[in-house]
C-alpha cells in the first residue's frame, strides 16, 4: 500500500508546477470556506468587476481614460440597478403580502376540494386521511409564517450590514476596475515561481467566469421578463412575484425550474381550477422553459465547457452545501475549474518498475 501511494505521489506531484497549483487551490479553498462571510463583499465586488470590465475596456479603446471610463460605467450601472430595484421591490412586496393574506382562503379551498374528493371516491380516500393531510398543511403554513416573521426581524438587524455593502462594494468595484493591471501585477509577487499550470488554468477560468456571469445575468433577465409578459397576458395573479421566482430559478440548473413549477402550478390551480386556462398556463410555462434550455442556454453559453447534467447537479449540491447561494451560482464555473485542473494536471511515469508477480 505504501509503495503504491509513493508511486501515485511521484506521478502526480513530481512537477513543481503541480505542487504550486495544488497549494494555491488549497489556500483558496480554506480562505473561502473559513472566511467566506468576511470576504463576501470582496467576492461580490469581483463578480461585478467581471461584468463591468468589458464596457470599461470598450470605452478605453476609443480613447477614454480608464479612470473616467470606470466612473461612467459604474455610475450608469448603479443608476440602472437602483431604478430596477426600487421599481420592482414594492411591487413584489405588495404581491407577497397579498399572497400571505390569501393563504387561509387557499387552505380552505384546498380542504373543500379534498372533502369533495373523499365523497366522490370514498374507497380510495378516508376521512382520517383527509384530516391528517389538512392538519399537516395547516401546521406547515403556520411554520412558514413564523419563519417569515423571524426572518423579517433578523433582516432588520442586518440592515447595517446591507448599508455597509452598499458603500464598500461600489468602492471595491471602482478600484478593481480602475487599477486592474496594478492589482494583478501586485498579486503576481505572491505567486510561486513555478506557476505555468496556474497561469494555464487561470486563463481558461477567467474566460469561463466572464462568459458565465454575463450569460447568467442575461438569462435571468430574459426569462424573468418573458415570464412576466406571459403571466400578465393570461391575467395570472401574483405575476411579478412568480416571474421573479422563475427568473431566479435559472441560477440552479434543472433543479430550479422543477421547484418553481410548484408555486406557478398552485397559483394557477387555485385561480382557475382544472380548466382550459390552467392548461394554457402550464403549456406557456413549459414553452418558456423549453426555449430557455434548448435555445437561450446554448446561445449564451456556447463557449462554456460542456458538462454532463449529472455533474452539474452534483456540483450544485456540493458547492451549494459548502458556500450557500454563491456556491450554487458559481457551481458550473467551479465544476469547470475542477475539470480544467484534472485535464491540465501533469502525470509522469514513475521510474520504479512495477512489482513482479510469481508465475
Amino acid at each position: 500500500m505504501l509503495r503504491m501511494m509513493k508511486r501515485w505521489y511521484q506521478r502526480k506531484f513530481s512537477d513543481p508546477a503541480a505542487v504550486s497549483l495544488f497549494t494555491i487551490l488549497l489556500i483558496g479553498f480554506l480562505l473561502i470556506y473559513f472566511g467566506g462571510s468576511l470576504l463576501a463583499p470582496i467576492f461580490l465586488a469581483i463578480a461585478f468587476s467581471y461584468i463591468l470590465d468589458w464596457p470599461v475596456g470598450q470605452l478605453e479603446r476609443i480613447g477614454v481614460r480608464r479612470g473616467l471610463a470606470t466612473s461612467l460605467v459604474l455610475i450608469l450601472f448603479v443608476g440602472l440597478l437602483l431604478i430596477g430595484v426600487l421599481g420592482l421591490i414594492p411591487l413584489i412586496w405588495g404581491q407577497g403580502v397579498n399572497l400571505v393574506t390569501e393563504l387561509p382562503v387557499m387552505f380552505e379551498k384546498a380542504r373543500h376540494g379534498l372533502w369533495e374528493l373523499q365523497s366522490t371516491y370514498p374507497q380510495f380516500v378516508s376521512k382520517d386521511q383527509i384530516g391528517l393531510i389538512t392538519d399537516n398543511i395547516r401546521d406547515s403554513v403556520l411554520s412558514y409564517g413564523q419563519t417569515f416573521v423571524s426572518t423579517s426581524l433578523q433582516s432588520l438587524v442586518s440592515l447595517v450590514t446591507v448599508l455597509i455593502y452598499l458603500i464598500v462594494v461600489p468602492l471595491l468595484v471602482f478600484f478593481f476596475l480602475k487599477d486592474k493591471d496594478e492589482l494583478l501585477a501586485g498579486m503576481s509577487h505572491f505567486l510561486p515561481a513555478n506557476r505555468q499550470l496556474v497561469n494555464q488554468v487561470g486563463e481558461e477560468m477567467n474566460l469561463q467566469i466572464i462568459n458565465y456571469i454575463r450569460g447568467k445575468l442575461i438569462e435571468i433577465a430574459v426569462i424573468g421578463i418573458a415570464s412576466y409578459v406571459f403571466f400578465i397576458a393570461i391575467d395570472l395573479r401574483y405575476a411579478a412575484l412568480l416571474a421573479v421566482l422563475v427568473g431566479l430559478s435559472v441560477v440552479i440548473p434543472y433543479v430550479g425550474a422543477t421547484l418553481v413549477t410548484i408555486p406557478v402550478a398552485l397559483v394557477g390551480l387555485f385561480q382557475w381550477g382544472l380548466t382550459a386556462d390552467f392548461g394554457y398556463l402550464m403549456l406557456g410555462y413549459g414553452v418558456i422553459q423549453a426555449l430557455d434550455g434548448n435555445l437561450l442556454v446554448p446561445l449564451l453559453f456556447s463557449e462554456a465547457v460542456n458538462l454532463h447534467p449529472v455533474i452539474i447537479i452534483i456540483a450544485v449540491l456540493v458547492f451549494g452545501g459548502l458556500w450557500g447561494f454563491w456556491g450554487v451560482f458559481f457551481a458550473i464555473p467551479l465544476a469547470t475549474l475542477v475539470k480544467a485542473v484534472i485535464n491540465a494536471w501533469p502525470t509522469t511515469q514513475s521510474d520504479e518498475p512495477p512489482p513482479q508477480t510469481q508465475g
